[in-house]
């Protein structure tokens, strides 16, 4: 009998290559961006769900133990004219739980809003390179932030590699300043125009400033992680999955306050309007 999750995998697969695609611009990388824009009027909504596992104090044992903490995101895409689109986003981080002490602030969100802009320089394929550029303002309870993207992408055939050159500048309410660091990296491989599978990376480096620390801990980073991703288009509806493992200081052993954790989990599916 085959493992529960190798069936449901199994199914999903095989639904989405009988499904035939409609309009809809699915992400085949939750963290590394495409050059892929909606058309013009097109309209998409896409949900995030994003976990990782971190430590906290567990008050009736006074004993650190592991949690699951979430952070969730809702984006509408609107197609504003050929190869530029607009995103709209609202986010929201759950408490933990009244249970636990001594939390972690969850990586790189908080509760609040983001607008963006993609434009791609030149129509898909016309250059050696598809390039784009990418925009993002964000404001929530502790800070603003602006964020900005170069987008590289090469399509070989069935292969698509794929690479996001990122930074942040963040102002937070503290009167602290940080620059992130913030690159990502993937590639796919479709297997049907409705199922793709790849391999997903992405980096996060803090380095704050005003004032600037003393020394660098592992709670600023940088700290990498990779891992699979599968992508399934099942015509309007679209799901988009990756897990990722922590590749740098592997064998460091998760301490309080640090935010991040071994592995990592985005869930992504979109809608097309």
């Amino acid at each position: 009998m085959k493992h529960p999750v190798i069936a449901l995998v199994s199914v999903c697969a095989g639904l989405a290559a009988t499904t035939a695609p409609t309009r809809a611009n699915p992400r085949p990388l939750p963290f590394t961006y495409t050059t892929d824009t909606l058309s013009p009027g097109q309209v998409e909504i896409e949900q995030f769900v994003d976990l990782t596992l971190l430590r906290a104090i567990n008050p009736s044992s006074s004993g650190r133990q592991w949690y699951l903490p979430s952070a969730f995101q809702t984006e509408i895409e609107i197609g504003l004219a050929e190869r530029l689109e607009l995103g709209l986003y609202l986010t929201f981080v759950p408490d933990a739980g009244e249970q636990l002490t001594n939390k972690t602030l969850f990586p790189g969100t908080g509760n609040g809003l983001k607008q963006r802009i993609r434009y791609i320089l030149a129509d898909p394929g016309a250059w050696p390179l598809d390039v784009g550029v990418y925009g993002e303002i964000v404001e929530n309870e502790r800070e603003i932030e602006f964020e900005a993207k170069l987008l590289l992408q090469r399509r070989f055939d069935r292969w698509r590699v794929a690479a996001n050159l990122s930074g942040e500048y963040e102002l937070y309410f503290s009167e602290q300043r940080e620059l992130v660091l913030n690159p990502s990296a993937g590639v796919t491989y479709e297997i049907t125009e409705s199922f793709h599978l790849g391999l997903d990376g992405w980096l996060r480096g803090e380095y704050p400033s005003n004032p600037k620390p003393a020394t660098r801990t592992f709670g600023l980073g940088p700290q990498a992680y990779l891992g699979p991703a599968v992508m399934m288009n099942f015509g309007k509806l679209w799901w988009t999955v990756g897990a990722y493992a922590r590749v740098t200081d592997v064998s460091h052993e998760l301490q309080l306050g640090e935010p991040y954790g071994p592995i990592y989990v985005r869930s992504m599916i979109g809608y097309d309007l």
